[in-house]
């Protein structure tokens, strides 16, 4: 494989600012998870190409939920207590702006990548 770019299939961490927050929240859009049901969910939905830990995304439910962005509450599953997280409005609203931003910028760096630049395709 000499002269071969063999993509690595650890999560580069520059390219992962906000990326969880904009996962986490897209999710808890859709419908309540507790924190490790969204770890394996996040895996599943990026097909294993980005893997957050419960360290990484604890910290952000309970971020999000302090910024009112999240609700949660306690519900006892097969003896034990589990906490549910879901969107609320204001949770809606952010993942709205963040998925606005985040297209934004990614088209901007595809445009930069493939040799257009911002000057050149609005000329």
């Amino acid at each position: 494989m000499e002269g071969q770019i063999v993509p690595s299939r650890k999560t580069n961490p520059e390219f992962m600012t906000g990326v969880p927050e904009l996962l986490i929240l897209r999710l808890l859009c859709k419908h309540e998870m507790y924190g490790y049901e969204l770890v394996q969910a996040i895996q599943t939905s990026t097909g294993s190409a980005i893997t957050l830990g419960e360290g990484v995304v604890y910290p952000i439910l309970h971020a999000l939920k302090e910024r009112g962005c999240l609700r949660s509450k306690r519900k006892p599953v097969n003896g034990r207590t589990r906490v549910y997280y879901a969107a609320t409005r204001k949770g809606a609203v952010r993942l709205k702006e963040m998925t606005i931003e985040w297209q934004r910028v990614s088209s901007v760096v595809a445009n930069v990548l493939e040799g257009k630049s911002r000057a050149a395709a609005g000329a």
